[in-house]
């Protein structure tokens, strides 16, 4: 054998391992459902986008939940760090509800992913786990800035073009209570402790 074909067939079989051993993280295996910590650090890195709930500042709904969409990311594609991260601009109108209470709850589902629809499970179904989250939006300081704009920009491209003079700022969730719904029998919780100490993957 030449040397260039030697060559030419290394390179093939570190392609070959390299497709082997890569998975794309849509369909990447859920841990077992008796793993919740895991579960909910799984499906938090998994979503692209969740509902945040707040409580509404505005008439005619004054003092009422208001759910609303927002893109999150806890880092790049493998390397969560479970911390879900937001890229805001209080021309928002939920952003608005969080300046005058912070608390919220967000809720992500893996009925966005491949995972459910390739299974055919019902966004209501527990086998399509979601998890909710409670705490509050907090924006992120000096030195967790280049991160959490490395996590959203890195999931969301398109953000780094949005307008300039809308003032956006990074934020973050700062977690205090965690529940999740990956199977029958009702819902569970995981304490922030558990959660940021679990390996999704």
């Amino acid at each position: 054998m030449s040397q260039l074909a030697a060559v030419s067939c290394g390179v093939s079989v570190l392609l070959l391992h390299l497709v082997l051993l890569w998975v794309p993280p849509s369909r990447a295996h859920i841990p077992p459902h008796n793993e919740t910590a895991r579960v909910a650090r799984f499906v938090a890195h998994h979503c692209d986008w969740g509902a945040l709930a707040t409580i509404s500042s505005h008439e005619p709904v004054r003092g009422q939940p208001f759910a609303n969409i927002f893109s999150v990311s806890d880092g790049s594609r493998g390397h969560g760090s479970g911390v879900p991260y937001f890229y805001l601009t209080t021309m928002e109108i939920s952003v608005q509800d969080l300046q005058e209470n912070a608390n919220t709850s967000l809720t992500m589902s893996l009925a966005q992913t491949p995972y459910c629809r390739e299974r055919h499970f019902d966004p209501q179904s527990p086998l399509c786990a979601h998890v909710i989250f409670s705490g509050v939006i907090e924006k992120v300081d000096d030195k967790e800035n280049a991160t959490a704009k490395h996590a959203l920009f890195s999931r969301h491209p398109e953000m780094a073009k949005w307008p300039h003079d809308h003032n956006w700022f990074f934020a973050k969730l700062n977690i205090t209570n965690i529940w999740v719904l990956d199977y029958f029998g009702g819902i569970k919780t995981v304490t922030p402790d558990e959660y940021y100490k679990a390996k999704p993957w």
